[in-house]
């Protein structure tokens, strides 16, 4: 399923990213404890469609950020190996949120119950030709990413074009002391006790909004809790934001900064230029490590909830300003009258 950014790498370059997440991931009502996993029919459509040397690699997301955070099985990742190595068909993960996948893989799939989550890791990375880690996440540090792989071809490429953006491939742009706190932040990032305390965190958050009757995507994901925007604000048309509307309302009420995964998203189609209203209008509650209590879960809740008792009063927002690219980090509005 689509990330808005990792969207945007494939557009500029004049590529298309297409949807193959199962059916369920679209559902915040559905159970499916990984509803991060690949739809082969949907994979096998495209290829039918389009013809393989239109396609230039299956990417795969660790924690689907835009379905509320959802894992992919080590069974779908097996089995997407094995369906690509048939069409010879490159595998890119995106690991950004690998370690907290690798956490749900040990809680909910079978033969996984008391596997070290290093060793879930390294299963999964076993079935990629290469990842990208935004490591802001999962490494738990404050700046910092990475490419990895094991493919040559994709080596050279990428080692090359490195230095055009961000600097040799030995640092790409990094400081010496930011690459360190990384390589910490990757083994610290997969101790079980710590996983299994930052998951249950923000689980506690998603179970006090339930408990309240809030809309939010199920099962809670690993990294945030989200808001279905369009069951607490159904007053309003989706030309009126309702995300965008539900994370401003939020942050005047309470000071706490959320983020809009929706329509001001997804933004615009790439050829007819029509906004994109996709089947789930979200607002992400993210979760920093290591920094918050269950005190200041108690208190998001409280705005929430407080919010919602009283949601036909929150008017929608008018769109008055879009960059041309990624609008949801600057686009500007204002709000309307009910």
């Amino acid at each position: 399923m689509y990330f808005t950014t990792s969207k945007m790498h494939v557009e500029i370059p004049g590529g298309k990213m297409v949807d193959s997440v199962i059916d369920e991931a679209h559902n915040p009502e559905n159970l499916n404890p990984f509803k991060g996993n690949i739809d082969f029919e949907k994979l096998q459509g495209y290829i039918d469609e389009y013809g393989l040397d239109k396609i230039a690699f299956v990417n795969v997301e660790m924690n689907v950020n835009m379905a509320g955070g959802q894992p992919i099985s080590m069974e779908n990742l097996r089995k997407l190996r094995e369906f690509c190595d048939g069409y010879k068909i490159k595998v890119i993960y995106d690991i950004t949120r690998s370690s907290e996948n690798a956490y749900f893989i040990r809680e909910r799939e079978k033969g996984y119950e008391n596997t070290p989550i290093i060793d879930i890791l390294n299963e999964m990375m076993s079935y990629s030709d290469g990842c990208i880690h935004s490591s802001k996440k999962d490494c738990l540090v404050n700046i910092g990413g990475f490419i990895a792989t094991s493919d040559k071809e994709i080596y050279e490429a990428t080692r090359s074009s490195v230095v055009i953006y961000e600097g040799l491939h030995t640092y790409g742009g990094m400081a010496g002391r930011d690459m360190e706190a990384l390589a910490r932040g990757l083994r610290e990032g997969t101790q079980y006790e710590y996983l299994k305390y930052r998951i249950n965190q923000v689980r506690y958050l998603g179970e006090l909004l339930m408990q309240a009757n809030v809309p939010v995507v199920k099962p809670i994901g690993g990294h945030a809790v989200f808001i279905n925007a369009l069951e607490f604000l159904p007053h309003l048309q989706r030309e009126q934001w309702p995300g965008q509307t539900l994370s401003a309302a939020i942050y005047e009420h309470s000071a706490v900064r959320t983020m809009e995964r929706g329509a001001v998203s997804i933004g615009r189609d790439s050829q007819t230029g029509e906004n994109i209203f996709p089947p789930l209008e979200l607002v992400r509650l993210t979760i920093p490590r290591r920094v918050y209590t269950n005190t200041h879960m108690e208190y998001v809740a409280n705005s929430v909830i407080d919010l919602y008792e009283r949601r036909d009063t929150i008017p929608g927002l008018k769109m008055i300003y879009e960059p041309k690219h990624l609008r949801f980090f600057q686009a500007r509005f204002e709000q309307m009258t009910l």
